[in-house]
Formats: structure tokens, sequence, C-alpha cells
């Protein structure tokens, strides 16, 4: 148990059976009335936020996440597999549980997940990998004033926008929380 004065963004707090992080915290003292904590709070699960009040000192649950460094192995079916690089545990994680980090998700590739009471809470995948063009089509150099981007599919089955200079076979950048395009690798 901690209270609101102790509150840190990241915490991950357990309100009314769900888990909640913190997104950003302000203590309020406002010249009349006690003072509050004022909070954006965001489901883990879901990624919901939602803003939430609580007066100053009171009680919260701090919830116990454990954040693993973990290899990615396989797919199987519905789950992916991955090692514990410390004591070579194989979770199964389910597919719902990984959501958009499987289209950035190369085999061996080095990644954190969130553990809470023995259950995947989600997969964190560091902000730009590099992957390698499997298909696109060649780029036509027309009249524009800006760059122009085609359609690339990568080595992991994922579509993204591309320059015209790409070409099927290279290396390139790509940032995981937004999909684009960062460079040539």
């Amino acid at each position: 148990m901690a209270t609101t004065n102790d509150l840190k963004n990241g915490m991950t707090l357990s309100i009314d059976g769900q888990l909640w992080s913190v997104v950003e915290f302000q203590h309020v003292k406002p010249g009349k009335g006690g003072a509050f904590v004022r909070t954006k709070l965001k489901n883990v699960l879901s990624g919901k936020v939602v803003d939430r009040t609580f007066n100053a000192g009171v009680k919260v649950d701090v919830a116990n996440v454990d954040k693993r460094e973990m290899q990615y192995l396989y797919r199987e079916g519905e789950e992916f597999v991955f090692m514990d690089t410390q004591d070579y545990d194989q979770p199964r994680i389910p597919a719902e549980t990984v959501g958009d980090a499987a289209n950035y998700l190369l085999e061996e590739q080095t990644v954190t997940v969130a553990f809470n009471e023995g259950t995947a809470l989600y997969v964190e995948l560091p902000a730009a990998v590099e992957l390698t063009v499997e298909q696109t089509d060649p780029g036509l150099q027309g009249d524009r004033s800006t760059g122009g981007t085609k359609p690339a599919t990568l080595e992991t089955g994922a579509q993204i926008q591309v320059p015209l200079f790409i070409t099927t076979g290279e290396k390139i950048r790509v940032d995981t929380r937004t999909g684009d395009y960062l460079g040539r690798a």
C-alpha cells in the first residue's frame, strides 16, 4: 500500500480489480479546501486512458509488475513462445497479449515482457527494429513536390509505407510504436 503522495509516472496501481498505469499526475493545493491529486491513468490490458482525482494522502494499492528480459523463440498456433534470459523458462503468451508487437517480432529478438502474478500483461519492443523488405514495387519517379511513398511488405508480414528509393531485399529501420519508416539500416 502507498498513498497518493507517493505516485510516480509509470507506477502500476490496482484499482477496482483492474491494473492501471500512471501516465501523469499533479498535486493540487487549492486556496480553499483540502489538497488533491489529479491523475491520468491508462488501463494496462485495454489501453483505455481515464482521468481520476484522489484526495491527498489516500491509500492506493500498488500492483507488483515484474518486467523481465525475454528472447522470442517461435510462434505456435495462437501462442508466442518466449525464453527468460535468466532462468531459461519458456512461457507461452497468447496472441491477444502480444498484440501489434507481433508485426515487428523476429525470432531470437530480445524484448521486455511484463508479468503480474504469473500472467503476462504486455510485450514491450525496443523503440526501433531493423527488418528486411520482402517485397515492394519498383519506385517510379514523377512530377511531385514532396517525396513519394509506396507500400512494402516486411519479413514479418507487416505492411508499411516506404520512400520510392527503397528496393526489395534492403534492411530498414522501423519505429515499433507507430510503424513508420525511419531510415536504412
